[in-house]
């Protein structure tokens, strides 16, 4: 009978020590590495129509847009993640050109494999983000969005948008249309 093999574990320094010379990606949680899988064209292009979208509307603003490759950091869970898109308006962000700390908003194009995770785990810790106002959700199947927004009282809520419905992003004061949010995105 075999042996389990130990996990290795990573500090926070050695993953951001090791993580730029690996072929893919890596996510970071509290000690654990996860390599990331690619994305199928419908996840890369509703992922591309959301950051064009919020690049052009917040042009001229102090409010950046950026896409998975850019890494964010979550202190609290002690982990590093790589969202679809998110937007930061922090100058502390500006000054730090490998790694976001304070994003406004954060959207997740969901997976089979995904969803469950982006839903629970990943969002209770993008929840300890004091600077996080916005969750956005997008599932490519049923073509709907769920935005979790948080409350001047801290909790969060759920507006969600069926197929269809334009998406209001309140964080950023956007709305985007269901047409140009699934430009060129095949119906499954």
């Amino acid at each position: 009978m075999g042996q389990v093999s130990p996990k290795t574990m990573f500090t926070a320094a050695d993953y951001l020590a090791w993580e730029p010379a690996q072929a893919e990606r890596h996510e970071y949680l509290d000690g654990e590495v996860f390599a990331m899988a690619g994305a199928e064209d419908r996840h890369v292009t509703v992922s591309m129509n959301l950051a064009f979208a919020l690049r052009q509307h917040l042009s001229g603003s102090p409010c950046r847009t950026f896409m998975s490759d850019m890494r964010l950091h979550v202190a609290a869970a002690n982990s590093y993640f790589y969202p679809d898109v998110l937007v930061t308006c922090s100058a502390l962000d500006v000054a730090s050109p490998l790694v976001k700390t304070e994003p406004k908003l954060i959207a997740e194009i969901l997976s089979p494999s995904t969803a469950a995770y982006d839903r629970g785990v990943k969002f209770s810790h993008y929840r300890s983000l004091p600077s996080l106002e916005e969750y956005v959700v997008i599932d490519l199947d049923t073509r709907s969005t769920d935005c979790y927004r948080k409350g001047a009282n801290g909790l969060w809520v759920l507006h969600p948008f069926a197929r269809g419905e334009s998406v209001t992003l309140a964080s950023v004061a956007l709305e985007i249309g269901a047409q140009q949010l699934f430009a060129e995105v095949p119906e499954v």
